[in-house]
């Protein structure tokens, strides 16, 4: 058995994983780390776990708890795993990093967005962005995993196939991202009180939000060159869900003409057909955040507006698991050798 310690058991993510991983066959759980609940049993935090996790919150003893676990999840806000993390640590067992500490590979981009000093700087090289889709082979490698965020994973997602066959120009990409208000994590915000978002939807980190250079330093990597991108992120009144609405000029074709609706099908078919957690929906079909919910599945569709001259590319994840703990299970799995799928064949809830 894998024994898997969680940093931040107790948010919203570590909740995540904590349920996910009771549910995998290869894992266990050996700490749950939360400095707000120490000594706590973990079922009288999250009463859905009564009888299902008989654990006790420990702190965050990362030193310690290098020496028993063999991966150590770090749900945590962002500056902490890099203001702890040692070479003697990651000799000792293996981290995936669910905060933005390594997501970034320039150090003078991440201390500007996030306006923190970068403690370890020294790790940034070797972290492997665990986008499981599209670094797959690196994943298997790797010691340190930069857990993807949830904006990101379904932005890139997004319009990944089209960025990388220069079917758009990445320069003129528009991204209108909706998110559920877990997004925002569990403490006590006066924005996120039920009083202030139900019955209401807001835009929020306008030309500021921290998950612009990540989504377009992996898009630039598929463009083989820098991309500048807009992205709104807006709060809207649920639970969970992620819902992107991407917007781009279509690229001529040698000949002249623009790319039809089937040649950018196309495009999504070749990079996504053999791929387990992204869903391809059939032509005209939108997707809707509620076919995603509680689930690792990412689905995605397309529409080109020939009157423009543009396409519309739109995605829906569940900000918790593919966008959080089920995209970080999956790069467990991958660098332990596992099924990719293993403890992640989680239906879709509906209604």
């Amino acid at each position: 058995m894998i024994k898997a310690g969680i940093i931040g058991a107790t948010g919203y993510a570590g909740a995540e994983l904590v349920r996910i991983l009771t549910g995998h066959k290869e894992v266990k759980i050996c700490w749950l780390g939360s400095r707000s609940y120490i000594d706590k049993k973990y079922a009288s935090v999250y009463q859905n776990m009564f009888q299902l996790v008989e654990g006790t919150c420990l702190d965050d003893n990362i030193g310690e708890l290098a020496g028993q676990a063999d991966v150590i999840f770090t749900a945590t806000p962002q500056g902490y795993l890099a203001s702890v993390l040692k070479e003697e640590y990651l000799t000792q067992t293996k981290f995936i990093d669910l905060s933005a500490d390594y997501r970034l590979k320039q150090l003078d981009v991440y201390e500007r967005w996030y306006q923190i000093e970068h403690k370890s700087p020294q790790f940034l090289e070797e972290a492997v962005y665990g986008l499981c889709e599209l670094n797959r082979e690196q994943v298997k490698q790797a010691r340190l995993v930069a857990n993807p965020g949830c904006y990101t994973t379904c932005s890139i997602l997004t319009a990944y196939p089209l960025v990388k066959e220069g079917l758009i120009d990445p320069d003129t990409l528009i991204v209108d991202a909706k998110s559920g208000t877990s997004g925002a994590g569990r403490g006590a915000k006066v924005n996120n009180l039920f009083c202030e978002v139900n019955e209401n939807i807001k835009a929020y980190g306008v030309t500021t939000h921290r998950h612009t250079p990540e989504i377009e330093e992996q898009l630039g990597y598929a463009a083989g060159r820098p991309v500048t991108i807009n992205f709104t992120p807006h709060l809207v009144p649920m639970n969970r869900g992620i819902l992107v609405t991407a917007y781009a000029s279509l690229l001529p074709k040698p000949d002249g003409t623009l790319p039809t609706e089937e040649e950018i099908r196309a495009a999504y078919e070749t990079y996504f057909k053999n791929e387990t957690f992204i869903r391809l929906l059939e032509p005209g079909v939108c997707p809707e955040t509620k076919w995603v919910e509680g689930s690792n599945y990412v689905d995605v569709n397309v529409k080109t507006d020939a009157r423009t001259g543009r396409v519309i590319m739109m995605g829906a994840l569940d900000n918790l698991v593919k966008g959080a703990a089920g995209q970080a299970v999956q790069n467990m799995n991958l660098m332990f050798g596992l099924p990719e799928t293993e403890g992640l064949r989680l239906v879709p809830l509906f209604p």
